[in-house]
């Protein structure tokens, strides 16, 4: 039985995949944390995997705290990048399938269509400069790794936009939320479904793929859809980022472009709202 490695198991995309395992129990899983395997502990590192040792592993670990990784840059290159170099070089080794997951952040954010796989990097902050040198590494160590972009992300698990903005729209009578952040939300459970499509599919594809629910919106109009759908009775106001600063610089537009995944996997993509709708019934609960 081959065994399927998922690192940051408690975060979004891994608490998904735990989830999602249950339907896949051809494959013997392994869910750590930092607490089982402490990514930070670089000389440490290759021996777990080896005590581990996967057939595949499922990189979902990093350092996500984008405003907090503007001060933080040692952890962010810690978790986002250097642990990647490691992660991909065991891989590579020993015969094992890596599936990395990155960012639309390693775009500069002036694109004004959807962004493929071949667009320009240029990061505009720390978190985004260290998950694309993780991207390098990844693909330097370990040349037949499949590296996941994606953008937007929430789940029923963990924090998220989705989460607090019910919370936020309940004990409020209004919100403001920049209109001028264009791309698109990726519900992850929609990401885990795709990862094992990937993985249960006959021929593995080395390479950089897109992934994120289908639409172009702004995080303004991704608000008034999670009013519409919660029946909140709160007033959402659209405003522009300059009115709303942050330690670290945003993308202005970040939407992806899935045609390849789609081609090579043949991944399915919902639609935004038809997600956001299933993962606020599991938070009605």
């Amino acid at each position: 039985m081959k065994k399927i490695l998922v690192t940051g198991a408690n975060g979004q995309l891994g608490s998904e995949l735990n989830v999602l395992s249950k339907n896949y129990n051809q494959f013997e899983w392994v869910f750590t944390d930092r607490e089982e395997l402490d990514l930070c502990n670089l000389e440490n590192l290759a021996s777990e995997l080896s005590r581990i040792n996967p057939q595949f592993i499922i990189n979902c670990a990093a350092h996500t705290a984008v405003d907090r990784a503007e001060s933080e840059f040692e952890l962010s290159d810690i978790l986002n990048n250097q642990s990647v170099t490691v992660i991909a070089k065991w891989s590579a080794n020993n015969d094992c399938k890596l599936i990395h997951i990155s960012t639309d952040y390693v775009f500069d954010g002036t694109a004004a269509t959807p962004l493929t796989e071949s667009a320009l990097t240029g990061p505009i902050n720390v978190y985004g400069k260290t998950k694309l040198s993780g991207e390098i590494s990844c693909q330097l160590e370990n040349p037949s790794s499949i590296i996941i972009r994606t953008s937007w992300v929430y789940s029923s698990f963990g924090a998220n936009f989705v989460k607090t903005m019910s919370r936020l729209m309940q004990e409020r009578d209004s919100l403001s939320v920049v209109n001028d952040q264009i791309g698109s939300p990726t519900y992850a459970a929609d990401l885990a479904q795709a990862i094992m499509t990937i993985i249960t599919h006959e021929q593995w594809q080395a390479g950089i793929y897109h992934f994120s629910n289908e639409g172009e919106i702004s995080w303004y109009e991704f608000a008034l859809s999670i009013q519409e759908i919660g029946g909140f009775d709160c007033e959402i106001n659209g405003i522009p980022s300059s009115a709303y600063p942050t330690p670290a610089k945003r993308p202005q537009y970040s939407l992806l472009d899935k045609t390849k995944i789609i081609k090579a996997f043949g991944v399915v993509v919902p639609e935004y709202k038809e997600s956001l709708v299933k993962c606020m019934e599991l938070l009605k609960g």
